[in-house]
Order: structure tokens, then C-alpha cells, then sequence
């Protein structure tokens, strides 16, 4: 039996058209801005907000609600306008955070300061967990919980995609 080739391969259409010869430029949301608290994998989040609040980009808006969970942050400055429930792309209505975004865009001071090469194991999966940084692969498995096997001394390495 002759081996098989593969001349030429598949060649799907990119849609770059529009975009291939713009310049990169900022993009800021408007209007509200809907956080829902079960974005991940595991509990939902828990809010720490109350309606009518004033918060930051990038402060902390939902505690994690167990340990297979992830705080969710604030990524505009504003009022927090509703908790209530919507319906998300799965098709699920879950609790949500509403924020009216003020344009603004003023942040709050950042949850670590440290440098990672001199923190230690424990220090980085905490400031990771703290964070709130998932997975990408759709179910949004929190990363802290990934770096936190029976057996730590077995992971020589950890590749991070960012």
C-alpha cells in the first residue's frame, strides 16, 4: 500500500481582510458590563459588592466560593447598578454582577507586588489563586487548583501561555 500525501493542504478563509493593514488600537467597553458569577468550572463566585457600590478596574468583586472556584475582578471603574440573575451564553440564567461602566477607567492598586523569582511555591500558587487566573480551554479550571497536585515535588516544570 503507497503512503499517503498531503500536497497543498486546506486553505480556510482567515477574514482578515478587513483587518490585516490597520494599526492595533485600544479598545475600551461602554455601557454596562455583566461579570457572571459562574464563569468557571466549580462553584460560583461569591459577591462582595453591594448594589450601588463604587469600584474599581481591577478590584476584586466576587470571593471564590470553594476551593475549586476563582474570585472574579472588576475590569472597569464604576457602579455596581444589579446582582441579579441573566441569561449567559450557555443558555443558564445565573447570578451576574452588573456594572455601569463610568468611563473612567481608574484602578485599584494591584493585588501583589512581589517579584515571582524571589516568592516561593507557596507564595506564587497563592498570589495565582488570589488573582483569580483560569484555564482557557472553556471550562475555565482554576489555575491554583492545577498547581496544587498530591504530589508537588513530581512537576519539574510549568509551561504558561499569557
Amino acid at each position: 500500500m503507497a503512503g499517503f500525501t498531503f500536497c497543498g493542504g486546506i486553505h480556510p478563509y482567515d477574514g482578515k481582510d478587513l483587518s490585516k493593514d490597520k494599526k492595533i488600537r485600544e479598545v475600551l467597553p461602554k455601557g454596562d458590563l455583566v461579570y457572571p458569577l459562574s464563569q468557571h468550572i466549580g462553584a460560583p463566585a461569591v459577591p462582595i459588592v453591594e448594589k450601588g457600590a463604587r469600584v474599581l478596574a481591577g478590584e476584586k468583586i466576587a470571593e471564590a466560593g470553594g476551593f475549586v472556584s476563582a474570585p472574579i475582578y472588576s475590569s472597569v471603574s464604576g457602579t455596581v447598578k444589579a446582582i441579579e440573575k441573566r441569561r449567559v451564553v450557555s443558555g443558564d440564567n445565573v447570578n451576574c454582577i452588573v456594572i455601569e461602566n463610568d468611563n473612567l477607567y481608574e484602578s485599584a492598586p494591584p493585588i501583589n507586588e512581589k517579584v515571582f523569582d524571589e516568592m516561593s511555591r507557596e507564595e506564587i500558587i497563592s498570589v495565582i489563586k488570589e488573582a483569580g487566573i483560569v484555564g482557557m480551554g472553556g471550562a475555565g479550571f482554576p489555575t491554583h487548583v492545577k498547581l496544587s497536585p498530591k504530589e508537588p515535588e513530581k512537576i519539574e516544570y510549568v509551561i504558561v501561555n499569557c
